[in-house]
């Protein structure tokens, strides 16, 4: 199951990462399609807007290279009692994969969220064990499995 959902996570980075390079791609397109015209200021405050729009893009992709890089850091191989960066937790509540923010992996009838280690709920996690108890946002959960 933990194989399962870090390839979910990585299949999420690598899709995000190829939407983001085809923007960049089409942005640049635009940059060099747009033709200087009788309308000087706009054409000028055209190209300023691609050029915001892919450093935005930039800054997306710089962030997702952070994310390839907390990824390459789980290591499903070695379990740990303690739960930590790669942990897969079932709680009284929900079940959790600790890695990055990914959303809702569904295998058969179960559902385990893939979150980012500095979600809320994970620090409240990291470095419990099974069979301890903690209370989230008011309700009172208990650790029933950590792999």
């Amino acid at each position: 199951m933990k194989k399962a959902l870090l390839e979910f996570c990585w299949k999420h980075v690598n899709e995000r990462t190829d939407r983001l390079k085809k923007q960049s791609d089409e942005l640049q397109e635009s940059l060099g399609s747009e033709t200087k015209s009788s309308a000087g200021d706009k054409h000028e405050t055209g190209r300023a807007m691609v050029q915001l729009e892919q450093e935005k893009l930039g800054q997306q992709l710089q962030e997702l290279d952070a994310t390839r890089s907390i990824l390459n850091k789980i290591n499903i191989g070695n379990p740990s009692n303690k739960i930590r960066l790669g942990s897969l937790v079932k709680t009284s509540m929900a079940n959790y994969f600790i890695a990055i923010s990914a959303g809702a992996f569904k295998h058969n009838d179960e559902v385990v969220y893939c979150i980012s280690a500095n979600a809320p709920i994970a620090r409240f996690l990291l470095g419990k064990e099974r069979g301890e108890n903690f209370v989230f946002n008011g309700d009172e959960q208990s650790i029933l499995e950590v792999s």
